[in-house]
């Protein structure tokens, strides 16, 4: 298996800042956004974004944290206990613009999943969808709003968001098989 950076620390943040701009423009402001990053990756993603578009627009823009272990439709055919994380999200999400966000997009399961646990949290007006990554694939019917990166790749590839939250170097590496 070899390995290939295919963004490095600056391109995952001109990713964003471009993202930020795309949000604020496409929603003509910040009026009743809020952003809602899925554990683990895309919480550090939103914030990063919510940054930005303070940096912008001189705005908060409220993040909120989801866990989407007991939405996933894959929990029956696994053999360990699934660990539980806390959905942290301190605003009301009905009648919002709610940007979730998330690393990497591929079939389309994990947003279902998010898109079941916002549901349960409140009705949004609308829910858009940012992610880093989009790296093709879908078994379901969903498209990003927003993407940093389109990045096709076969199915037996991997890609892997690293972040410095995590303790890593800012990188998106592509696993690949040969």
């Amino acid at each position: 298996m070899s390995e290939k950076v295919i963004m490095d620390h600056m391109g995952i943040n001109r990713a964003l800042s471009r993202i930020a701009h795309e949000i604020i423009e496409r929603n003509k402001g910040t009026e009743g956004l809020v952003l809602v990053g899925i554990r683990t990756c895309g919480v550090y993603l939103a914030r990063r974004i919510a940054e930005k578009v303070k940096e912008i627009e001189k705005v908060d823009v409220p993040v909120g944290i989801l866990d989407i272990t007991l939405y996933r439709d894959d929990l029956q055919g696994r053999k360990d206990h699934p660990v539980l994380k806390k959905t942290e999200i301190p605003f009301e999400l009905t009648g919002k613009i709610v940007v979730l966000v998330d690393d990497v997009l591929y079939t389309g399961r994990t947003i279902r999943a998010a898109m079941d646990g916002l549901m349960d949290l409140g009705r949004p007006d609308m829910i858009k969808l940012a992610v880093l990554i989009d790296r093709g694939h879908r078994e379901l019917p969903i498209k990003a709003d927003y993407v940093g990166k389109n990045v096709p790749t076969p199915r037996n590839n991997t890609v892997k968001v690293l972040l410095t939250e995590e303790g890593y170097e800012d990188k998106v590496i592509l696993k690949e098989e040969i």
